[in-house]
């Protein structure tokens, strides 16, 4: 059993619990319910942006810790001062370190678009999901079938938030592509063997059709990479380690949009 089939069979055991314990009419009786998505799609396409996804995990279950006790208020909020497009947040506590808190702290104080980086499988945690202040969800194609993936699209559309897809090579691509999805991205980290390679989104950069916005996932550690990911259509990098593992994530953050930015001007 490798990790991600190791992830997906403690998540069913999890959500199975959570739905014994806070009734789905709790859940849609948060503040949240009420409040309009930010358009995660919308802010990734925005010419005064670079398209940075910051991500805020504290563990990995390849890297083990990363940032431990770091204040998730703090560096949300240096995250959006820097200049992300969006935000990433992990939920996932057993694997990740994570926690819906986590989120729901970033959204009490940021506007900017914030994902729900977790490994949802139910609609259980769509819903959830939208009663923590999420904008736009992430569904693997690697643990959904094609069928259950443009379900629980459909099913997030219903309620207003956005859908990315993750894909991680050329065959999850073109089996779950559908036309609800708003963002696709390319994982650059193989999920069995954990190796990374930007290949892998050069790759599929031409298979994306342009009606979804695209992004790049995993092992972007150079605002070189960004520019060169930029020339293939790319309008979305999402970086986490890179900036989790410093002593000050948004000022990492805040130093590589410049470069960018600088290396654009020129």
């Amino acid at each position: 059993m490798n990790i991600l089939d190791k992830i997906i069979t403690h998540k069913a055991k999890e959500v199975a619990e959570r739905k014994s314990l806070i009734p789905i009419k709790l859940l849609e009786q948060s503040t949240y319910f009420a409040t309009e998505p930010v358009s995660l799609k919308k802010y990734l396409q925005r010419e005064d942006q670079v398209g940075i996804i910051a991500e805020f995990k504290r563990k990995s279950p390849s890297k083990g810790m990363i940032h431990e006790g770091i204040s998730v208020e703090k560096t949300s909020i240096n995250y959006m001062q820097a200049g992300a497009s969006a935000l990433s947040v992990l939920t996932d506590t057993e694997f990740f370190g994570g926690k819906n808190e986590d989120l729901s702290t970033t959204r009490k104080y940021n506007f900017c678009p914030i994902l729900r980086k977790d490994f949802i499988i139910d609609e259980y945690q769509i819903i959830e999901a939208k009663s923590i202040g999420t904008d736009a969800i992430l569904l693997i194609a690697a643990c959904l079938s094609p069928e259950r993936l443009q379900e629980l699209t459909q099913f997030a559309k219903s309620l207003g938030l956005e859908v990315l897809m993750e894909v991680h090579n050329g065959e999850e691509l073109k089996s779950h592509l559908n036309e609800h999805l708003d963002v696709v991205g390319v994982n650059n980290r193989n999920l069995k063997t954990f190796e990374v390679s930007i290949d892998t989104s050069i790759q599929l950069a031409d298979a994306i059709p342009d009606q979804f916005v695209k992004i790049s996932e995993s092992g972007i550690s150079s605002p070189e990479t960004v520019l060169q990911l930029m020339g293939y259509g790319f309008q979305g990098f999402l970086i986490g380690e890179y900036f989790m593992a410093h002593g000050r994530p948004g000022a990492a953050c805040a130093e590589f949009i410049k470069k960018i930015k600088r290396a654009k001007s020129l």
